[in-house]
């Protein structure tokens, strides 16, 4: 098996290494569910039996420790010799007196490469050995090397490492609690059928988005998309970032020219509403990712929509906003670009029951609101156009 001298917690990361007895001179992996590291190091000729590079794929970021006895023979390469990616990038963590190296780089820097398989995302960067010239210019006693890297990213299943919460969902995101309502976002299928089974999307087509909230042992809810914002990380305040919908339920990207996105009606249940939203991606983005962070929230079904509770979409037929239910005026102020002055929702105290006399548990407005409205994140998509390269659809090594 390959040999991680440095101890790095299974789970975290596996590594893989050419050689180490294997007689089709493949790389060996292990076979779980949470990503993996690929690290070619055929270039080192490593004699030493400790293997000279170790990876952590992490959420967000890739950790590479490298020992300086690179090449096994007992003598540290210099540390301002080794850059990591296309953009060189310095070590994070190194000193003279250390015998390892620590780079630690997002996933989208120092110039790595993203390509797409039908099980995962990859994640290609390398560790770059150049050895600046020292002594007799005429002579060399050390030559360069570089290390492919790659992450692995499982498209279906989770990501999460010790003490770090999950960034990777699969194609949905629930957030639930003991105390707080299950909210739920997915991504759908063209005719609304299903889930969809893939984050690959091609400009010009259409997302098709599901939010929804479990009402068992509530009083009949009504669910609102208060707000959604893509970005190209998984935080939602991150930047860039556009806000498709906005101002507690107008979806203000129907507004745009040639553009089709609005909220479906009716709605399948109260506790469920979907729209749809032309496919876009960040200009200047090489990566072709997108995040989507919406803000859920809910009512009580019997509760009219008002300003801050509503699902608007605008019609370009008749230059007006039109909400899933409710009156027009609701949505004037998504005109006015402004509904933090509406009036307040309206949330019933008393308990009401069901037939036959069992009482139901409502929602007080004293509650804290994290238990009637949540964030909840779908990503990542890759958008891509005709004009880019195809996307490899290649299986994974091994």
């Amino acid at each position: 098996v390959a040999y991680n001298p440095w101890g790095f917690l299974r789970g975290e990361a596996e590594l893989w290494r050419y050689g180490g007895g294997s007689s089709s001179g493949q790389p060996r992996a292990f076979s779980q569910p949470s990503p993996w590291a690929w690290v070619d190091v055929s270039q080192l000729q490593a004699a030493a039996p400790l293997h000279p590079v170790a990876v952590q794929c992490q959420e967000a970021q890739v950790v590479v420790t490298v020992h300086r006895d690179l090449f096994g023979t007992g003598r540290l390469v210099r540390a301002v010799d080794l850059t990591l990616g296309s953009a060189a990038c310095p070590p994070a963590v190194w000193s003279a007196a250390e015998s390892t190296v620590t780079f630690v780089a997002g996933l989208h820097e120092c110039g790595s490469t993203l390509r797409v398989t039908p099980d995962a995302l990859v994640y290609s960067t390398s560790l770059n050995y150049n050895p600046v010239l020292t002594g007799n210019p005429v002579i060399i006693r050390t030559s360069p090397a570089v290390v492919p890297i790659e992450c692995h990213y499982p498209r279906r299943d989770n990501v999460s490492s010790h003490g770090v919460k999950p960034t990777w969902v699969p194609f949905h995101s629930t957030l639930s609690s003991e105390e707080k309502l299950p909210f739920s976002l997915r991504l759908m299928s063209d005719d609304w059928s299903a889930e969809r089974g893939s984050t690959i999307f091609q400009l010009g087509e259409v997302l098709h988005f599901q939010a929804g909230v479990n009402t068992e042992n509530h009083a009949p809810l009504r669910l609102f998309v208060d707000s959604c914002v893509a970005t190209t990380a998984p935080d939602g305040s991150s930047s860039p970032q556009y806000a498709f919908i906005d101002f507690s339920g107008c979806l203000v990207d129907g507004q745009l020219d040639d553009v089709t996105s609005t909220f479906i009606s009716p709605r399948p249940r109260q506790d469920v509403l979907q729209f749809a939203v032309d496919a876009f991606r960040f200009a200047g983005d090489s990566s072709n990712l997108i995040y989507i962070t919406c803000h859920l929230k809910v009512s009580l079904a019997d509760q009219a929509p008002d300003p801050l509770n509503k699902a608007c979409s605008f019609n370009k037929a008749s230059n007006l906003w039109v909400p899933v239910e409710g009156t027009r005026d609701i949505c004037s102020c998504c005109e006015m670009r402004s509904c933090d002055l509406a009036r307040h929702s309206r949330w019933l105290h008393a308990p009401s029951r069901w037939q036959g006399g069992r009482v139901r548990r409502e929602l007080p407005s004293q509650l804290d609101p994290s238990v009637k409205e949540a964030d909840v994140v779908v990503g990542p998509l890759f958008i891509h156009s005709w004009r880019d390269h195809p996307v490899r659809r290649t299986p994974l090594r091994g």
